[in-house]
C-alpha cells in the first residue's frame, strides 16, 4: 500500500468545504479536530490552521505541512476500516506550535475516533 497524499485525495471544492462545515459532525483528540461528512466521491482530505492563532503564514504553513504528513503516514486505518465516500477536514485548534510526535499521536487517535464513530451507524 502506497502512503501517498495525491491530487485527487485533496478537498478542493469550494461548494464540498461549505456543505462540510455546515452539515458535518466532528471528532476531536485536541489539538486536532476532524469535521467529516458523507459524499458521493472518493474520500475527500483537506487540513486547516486558524489565521487567528497564528499570524504568520510561515507558522500556518508548518503547521499544515505536519499535519498532512502524519495523514499520509496514518491514513492506512482509514483504508484498513474501508472508510470511503467521507470529506474530511482536519483542523488544528490549539494555539501552540506542535512537534511532529504530538501531531502523530493525535492524528492517530482522532481517526480511531473517526473510524469507531462511522462503524457505530
Amino acid at each position: 500500500m502506497k502512503l501517498t497524499y495525491n491530487k485527487h485525495e485533496k478537498l478542493k471544492s469550494q461548494k464540498t468545504i461549505e456543505q462540510l462545515f455546515l452539515e458535518g459532525k466532528s471528532v476531536s483528540a485536541y489539538p486536532l479536530r476532524l469535521v467529516y461528512l458523507k459524499c458521493g466521491d472518493s474520500r475527500k482530505v483537506g487540513v486547516s490552521v486558524s489565521k487567528r492563532n497564528f499570524k504568520k503564514a510561515v507558522d500556518r504553513i508548518r503547521i499544515k505541512r505536519l499535519l498532512r504528513e502524519a495523514y499520509r503516514l496514518n491514513k492506512s486505518m482509514l483504508i484498513n476500516n474501508d472508510v470511503n465516500n467521507y470529506a474530511l477536514m482536519i483542523l488544528y485548534i490549539s494555539k501552540d506550535m506542535p512537534d511532529f510526535e504530538l501531531v502523530n499521536t493525535k492524528m492517530k487517535k482522532a481517526l480511531t475516533k473517526f473510524t469507531d464513530t462511522i462503524s457505530n451507524l
